[in-house]
């Protein structure tokens, strides 16, 4: 019996409890929303809306490389006798960087010499007999209008003049086909020699003097690092956005971040299957030289030209029945407001549609408010 009266008390209490709780929250009126006058006041934050300017960046990453970077080769093989440079040098354009044997090829182009001599030899030979012939036709012309040869003889020796002068063509051509070998084997000989197409400095070295090189093997990689590279696969969504020159900002992680201008050069017009994603080539400027080959670069690239929107803080933002908004205050009173919302930025959101630049909106404790709900903002 004392179990009952004990357990009728302590239900007695609670109802008691929940019914001064029910009051403090809506209020002795009954009827009147939370917050009405005489309710609690909620605590919470506020902020104003406020109109900035914004633009879509993305953020990439990639590695950087030379924009001009070549592997000096021979165009001839044989053993490399001489290499003038090493890791590190800096060279000309132009400048020898090393030597093949030639001892083979010089040999052949004073065969070629002589050859050519023999030839032009023939020529002058052939020339000389052709102006006999012509000497020797023009006397048996002078014959036959004398009646001292037939026209059958002085025939013969105009045959014989086409003949000389068939045989000097011969001769010619087989002088610049000399000429020509000669020529060939100079240009063999010059190869042996190999120069650097460009100024730069040698980034590496493949092989060492006495190397058995066939044509096309490389010698050394040179670059050159005032220009650099580097290229980034951007998504397709984002691809459409982007034209060339556009400005590029490159951060380099080994300088300590250090932040540098780009541009954009190339935009590739394929993108790959698998990603969905399209090669941009970025141009970076090197004056200095800091930057190095592969280093890692961040790269941030503004989509769009800049303009401004309303934002709202990030914690501001709710949902009522799957509607997004802002608890708006008016006369220390939390009206829900459904806003569009737009692009993010940070810890804050857009507010596209439903809210003008300065109305004060409640940012933490949001969460917890029906609309009509009355606040009380702190003291700063």
């Amino acid at each position: 019996m004392r179990k009952k009266v004990v357990l009728g008390a302590l239900v007695g209490l609670g109802a008691l409890l929940a019914f001064r709780l029910y009051g403090a929250l809506w209020g002795s009126g009954g009827g009147e929303a939370r917050g009405g006058p005489g309710g609690h006041a909620q605590p919470v934050e506020v902020a104003q809306a406020e109109r900035t300017e914004v633009s879509e960046n993305v953020s990439l990453v990639g590695s950087l490389r030379a924009k001009q970077q070549v592997d000096v080769a021979p165009k001839v093989g044989g053993r490399l006798v001489e290499l003038r440079v090493d890791l590190g040098d800096s060279v000309r354009a132009g400048q020898l960087i090393g030597r093949l044997e030639d001892d083979e090829i010089r040999q052949q182009v004073r065969r070629a010499e002589a050859a050519l001599q023999v030839s032009q030899a023939g020529v002058a030979q052939r020339q000389a007999e052709l102006e006999n012939l012509k000497l020797e036709a023009e006397r048996y012309e002078s014959l036959q209008r004398d009646g001292i040869v037939s026209s059958q003889q002085a025939q013969q020796i105009h045959t014989q003049v086409r003949v000389g002068e068939a045989q000097v063509e011969l001769a010619r051509a087989q002088t610049e086909e000399a000429e020509a070998a000669l020529e060939e084997l100079r240009i063999r000989l010059s190869q042996t020699e190999v120069f650097s197409p460009i100024a730069g400095v040698v980034a590496r070295r493949y092989v060492d003097a006495g190397a058995l090189l066939s044509a096309n093997d490389p010698i050394v990689l040179v670059i050159n690092l005032t220009r650099m590279v580097t290229v980034v696969n951007i998504p397709e969504r984002q691809l459409v956005k982007i034209q060339v020159d556009d400005e590029a900002t490159v951060a380099v992680d080994a300088l300590g971040g250090e932040e540098t201008k780009g541009r954009v050069v190339r935009i590739s017009p394929l993108l790959d299957p698998q990603t969905r994603t399209a090669e941009v080539e970025i141009e970076i400027p090197n004056p200095t030289g800091r930057l190095k080959g592969e280093m890692f670069a961040r790269v941030d690239l503004n989509l769009t030209l800049p303009r401004e929107a309303i934002f709202v803080p990030r914690e501001a933002l709710v949902y009522r029945s799957a509607e997004p908004g802002v608890f708006v205050v008016d006369s220390e009173v939390a009206h829900f407001q459904p806003v569009r919302i737009g692009a993010a930025d940070g810890d804050r959101i857009e507010a596209v549609e439903g809210l003008e630049p300065g109305q004060i909106i409640v940012t933490r404790g949001a969460n917890l408010l029906q609309s009509g709900d009355r606040i009380q903002v702190p003291p700063e």
